[in-house]
This record gives C-alpha cells, sequence and structure tokens, in this order.
C-alpha cells in the first residue's frame, strides 16, 4: 500500500519590493495562477520618493515545500529586487484596515455600539439604521469583529489586505 505524506499548510506574509512598472502586478498574480496557489491577501504601495519601487505585501498558505518554490520563483522575475518572508524573518507587525457596516435598532444598535469600543472601532458613518465602523488591528482581530456583528447585523465588509514589518531596525 503506497502512503502519501502530506505537508502542514502554514500561513505565510511575504514583502516584495519591486520596480514600479506596468504589469508587474499580473506577473506576480500570474505566477500564483499559472501554478495553482492561492493569495489570500494582496496589497501593494509605492515606496521612493521618485516612485520607482513598490512594496507588495502577499499573504499565502501552503506547505512549506511550496512556500520556498514561491519564494524561489518571485525572485526569478526580473523588476523584482527583494523578497522576505516576514514569518520566517522573525518577530513581525501586521496590520490591515476594515471597513464594517452594521445595521440595527434598539438594543442591537446599543450592543453594536459597545463591542465596537471594545475593539476600538471608530464609527466614521452614522444613520439612524446603521453604522460603518473602521477598524485597524491584526486580521484575527478584524475576524473576531466581524463574526460578532454577524450576530448583531453585519451589512458589508470591506477590508485592504494585510501590510507587514519585521520588528526593530532592520528593514525587510
Amino acid at each position: 500500500m503506497m502512503h502519501i505524506k502530506h505537508e502542514a499548510e502554514e500561513r505565510h506574509v511575504l514583502t516584495v519590493t519591486v520596480d514600479n512598472e506596468a504589469g508587474i502586478l499580473a506577473k506576480i498574480a500570474g505566477l500564483f495562477t499559472a501554478r495553482g496557489y492561492n493569495i489570500d491577501s494582496l496589497t501593494v504601495a509605492d515606496i521612493t520618493e521618485n516612485h520607482a519601487v513598490s512594496r507588495i505585501t502577499i499573504v499565502t498558505h501552503g506547505p512549506p515545500s511550496q512556500i520556498d518554490q514561491i519564494h524561489a520563483q518571485l525572485e526569478r522575475l526580473v523588476p523584482v529586487h527583494k523578497v522576505v518572508d516576514l514569518t520566517e524573518a522573525g518577530p513581525f507587525v501586521q496590520r490591515e484596515l476594515a471597513l464594517i457596516k452594521v445595521a440595527g435598532a434598539g438594543e442591537k444598535r446599543v450592543e453594536a455600539l459597545r463591542i465596537a469600543d471594545v475593539f476600538r472601532a471608530k464609527p466614521v458613518d452614522t444613520t439612524t439604521e446603521s453604522f460603518i465602523f473602521e477598524l485597524t488591528g491584526a486580521p484575527d482581530k478584524i475576524d473576531t469583529f466581524v463574526a460578532i456583528m454577524r450576530e448583531l447585523g453585519l451589512v458589508e465588509v470591506g477590508r485592504t489586505g494585510v501590510v507587514g514589518m519585521i520588528r526593530g531596525t532592520k528593514e525587510a
């Protein structure tokens, strides 16, 4: 009988420093698509004064061998300067911004405001029937807040995706 060994899936946060040129994001997305890898979160921002370099943060998951392959493939792309796996680089900070719309009246409305206060979610829009809360934090904090709001009248969620940095003075 043949036994197939399955590696445990791991979540990884990768930062990719690239030339800020047309088509680079499509190349990176194509690399993932061609191999059947999933992108859980993707953010891109210009990071230099002259707009020449961008930082792409990709959250993905898979067995260690797949993560290593993703890392190697990304480094082979011509406009890529550097690929850092924050998950393996040591302690790092990750944050995400979310807008969460919640509808409700009466006691549910009061409870939504109370819970928002506990999570430090800021109401950025209020009507007599709804709130839009702004929440910044680790992805699991946002997941928890959204799950609680589901029970109180969640209408819609918009999330930016993860941005991460290594703690301390070291640059990723």
